[in-house]
């Protein structure tokens, strides 16, 4: 258990003993307000029993006058007292729920940065995997001269490749018009080879990266050639000689697999039990359009409007009660992350 987790039960620890002292002590003002009526009219029995006896009773009605108005003054005392419990205890309950609720606030706020963290670290890797692979000699000789056996070769290395990296559908070598040359899985994605991804966006931008240390990502999408898989495109331009300022020659897409990836990340929160089945983490783009979410609802058809204010990172209640913690990607070294947010929402 972390240390926001204990803070949040000792919130709550807190909150329920409160309720407790205001029980308890009501039952207690409850009965001396009992006691105080039985003397009360014990009082008034005495002073008509006073009166009957005549001169033989005045005193007696003395100290029965006596015990009347002591039980007057405790009956004020007791409704003030309860007045000050309540008062007293309602305001501890109010700032116990408000500590509870900044805690919790808190706490979904630091696991949507954790979501979004995991994400970064992995994409990053993305970002090495693509222009590292792009100065490989075989993709190199590919786009430099295809012909029949560098392409066989390159689709061999790809595929060799592909059998360590799993998180990955597919990768293409395209030439600088933007025409497919070779793929990883000729024989699974066949509708790849000869495909024009010419009006492609990670196409484009990959052939206007200025040196092999740049890199572009797509949105995620589907891709009608990945058996329309939902991926994560990473590509940067293959450089002649393999030279980090060598003039591009083609350009080299890489697919990850987004969902199962992205999947394990949201289901993944460390949630307490009891919170799981009110809670949905998920991961937005930077239009705030759904890209992940632990129901598996939404995904690329649903958007959810942040109220952050301006803050990178927080928490709010939304008009329906629901508890919101947000966190905007930090980046993670030289990945500066894509606008991408980590979100939960629970109900209350």
């Amino acid at each position: 258990m972390n240390r926001d987790d204990a803070m949040t039960i000792e919130g709550t620890n807190l909150f329920e003993l409160s309720r407790g002292v205001l029980d308890v002590a009501s039952k207690k003002v409850s009965l001396i307000e009992d006691i105080t009526r039985r003397t009360k009219m014990l009082a008034m029995n005495a002073r008509i029993e006073a009166a009957r006896a005549g001169d033989a009773g005045r005193g007696f009605a003395i100290v029965a006058n006596e015990v009347s108005e002591i039980s007057i003054q405790v009956n004020s005392i007791t409704r003030e007292l309860r007045s000050e419990i309540v008062a007293r205890v309602d305001h501890l309950t109010t700032t116990g729920s408000t500590m509870v609720r900044e805690m919790h606030g808190k706490r979904l706020a630091d696991l949507s940065l954790n979501m979004i963290e995991i994400i970064d670290r992995n994409l990053y890797e993305r970002s090495c995997d693509v222009r590292w692979w792009a100065t490989d000699s075989a993709v190199v000789d590919c786009a430099a001269a295809p012909s029949e056996a560098s392409i066989a070769h390159a689709s061999q290395r790809l595929g060799v490749i592909l059998e360590s990296y799993t998180v990955y559908l597919d990768l293409w070598i395209a030439d600088r018009d933007g025409k497919v040359l070779a793929n990883g899985r000729p024989d699974r994605y066949r509708g790849a080879l000869g495909a024009d991804v010419s009006g492609e966006p990670w196409f484009q931008q990959a052939m206007s990266t200025r040196d092999g240390g740049e890199f572009t990502v797509g949105d995620v999408a589907p891709n009608g050639k990945l058996d329309n898989r939902v991926v994560a495109t990473y590509a940067t331009a293959i450089r002649r000689g393999g030279d980090a300022k060598g003039e591009p020659i083609g350009a080299l897409g890489i697919f990850f697999d987004w969902e199962p990836q992205a999947a394990a990340v949201v289901q993944g929160v460390r949630l307490e039990e009891n919170e799981r089945e009110r809670s949905r983490c998920m991961l937005l783009d930077a239009r705030h359009r759904i890209i992940a979410s632990s129901d598996g609802r939404g995904i690329l058809s649903e958007s959810v409007p942040l109220r952050r204010g301006g803050d990178a990172m927080g928490y709010y209640s939304d008009p329906r009660g629901k508890l919101i913690g947000y966190a905007l990607t930090p980046g993670y070294e030289t990945y500066k992350g894509l606008g991408w947010y980590g979100v939960i929402v629970q109900d209350r």
